[in-house]
């Protein structure tokens, strides 16, 4: 900042002795500039104080690590029917390559998760073109979505009933092309033994804008390295899905599950259909609880047979995303074990995608007198 104002006196004296147009206007450019690297020099000290770390809950059981960056869960340390603990999510050993990572491993990913179609939308009469980063279309936020950036840590309550950590994030207007302001926070907090609640929350600052954020967990219920899920039991409340194109954005249609191999209303392996897909699971279900009750119900139950370990997720969000790992390869994650395809899967409860796009999907629009609360619940259990 000393520097800052030393470089203002400096061209102001200069401009003393200055009486053309042409040279005023050089001085009017050297002032902003200067401006400019100063405002970049504060942000980015701004950046760096905030320092990038790992923090701990622990109940019982129960032991979960996070990371500022992207809000993201680490490890989740749960025990099998024998009682052996074991890490049951995908992940890294380091921070840094959590920062290089393009799965999402873990974190909370916005300021709007799944796809936007055409990387646009139209919001009270206005045009809002975004940053397209999956072709033509916008994913999970842009190129620098709530994945990627550094989070600020609120509360950290690592003892007590509730152990908690809240995270922070203030987007400005603009970033990836979205509008307005938006004050976020995620509360994770272990409300029980073997429970963790994640609470998020947006409120608009000064414009309606789109939101609507997921958590992407990739959960292996044998342990991260215990190879693929796909004979893991699945049920998920939901009979219906959000039709799909080849781009795998939305047409606006909602289809019955009974009959394809989407169909996981009653539990069976994730594997026993799976090949009469392309790739995949990767689809959003629309939950049977309804898309304007705000109770938190259930919404998927996993359970691996073999360690016995069981997940139970409930949301009060009208839809929840299935994903199998479709498209990893060759990731190299914890201790150095290598993952592959459907080594682990994601249920991440969320809004319909692209939502802005059709006025028939629940809508996902946050104002300032209408703010955004999606709440998760995580139960583990053994059987």
């Amino acid at each position: 900042m000393l520097l800052f104002i030393r470089s203002l006196k400096q061209i102001w004296r200069r401009a003393k002795s200055l009486h053309s147009l042409a040279n005023m206007g050089k001085f009017f450019l050297g002032l902003f500039c200067v401006i400019a690297l100063a405002a970049f020099g504060i942000a980015n000290a701004s950046e760096k104080k905030r320092e990038i770390g790992i923090f701990e809950l622990k109940r019982g059981d129960l032991s979960v690590k996070f990371t500022n960056w992207g809000a993201t869960i680490v490890s989740v340390l749960v025990p099998d029917k024998h009682g052996k603990l074991d890490d049951v999510v995908l992940g890294y050993d380091s921070i840094r390559e959590y920062q290089n990572d393009t799965t999402y491993f873990g974190a909370i990913v916005g300021r709007v998760a799944n796809r936007i179609s055409g990387a646009k939308f139209t919001l009270n009469g206005v045009l809002h073109k975004l940053i397209a980063n999956e072709g033509n279309n916008t994913l999970h936020g842009g190129t620098r979505g709530f994945s990627d950036v550094v989070w600020k840590v609120t509360k950290y309550e690592k003892s007590g009933s509730s152990p908690q950590i809240v995270f922070s994030y203030r987007s400005f207007d603009g970033e990836e092309g979205f509008p307005g302001d938006l004050l976020v926070t995620a509360n994770y907090t272990l409300i029980a033994n073997n429970q963790l609640k994640l609470t998020m929350k947006a409120k608009a600052l000064n414009k309606p804008t789109p939101v609507n954020l997921a958590q992407h967990t990739y959960w292996n219920l044998g342990g991260h390295n215990s190879g693929d899920i796909l004979s893991n039991r699945l049920q998920i409340f939901g009979s219906r899905i959000t039709v799909v194109d080849n781009y795998l954005i939305p047409t606006g249609k909602l289809e019955s599950v009974k009959g394809t191999p989407y169909d996981f209303l009653k539990p069976h392996k994730v594997g026993s259909r799976i090949n009469k897909l392309p790739k995949g699971y990767d689809m959003n279900y629309a939950l049977d609880h309804g898309t304007g009750d705000e109770k938190v119900k259930k919404a998927a139950v996993v359970h691996d047979e073999k360690s016995g370990r069981l997940l139970e997720v409930s949301t009060n969000a009208p839809g929840v995303q299935l994903y199998t790992g479709n498209y990893i390869k060759d990731v190299k994650g914890k201790g150095g074990f290598v993952y592959q395809a459907h080594a682990a899967l994601c249920l991440e409860t969320q809004g319909y995608p692209d939502a802005v796009n059709h006025p028939n999907f629940p809508s996902t629009i946050v104002t300032s007198k209408k703010p955004y609360n999606h709440i998760m619940l995580f139960k583990f259990s053994a059987k």
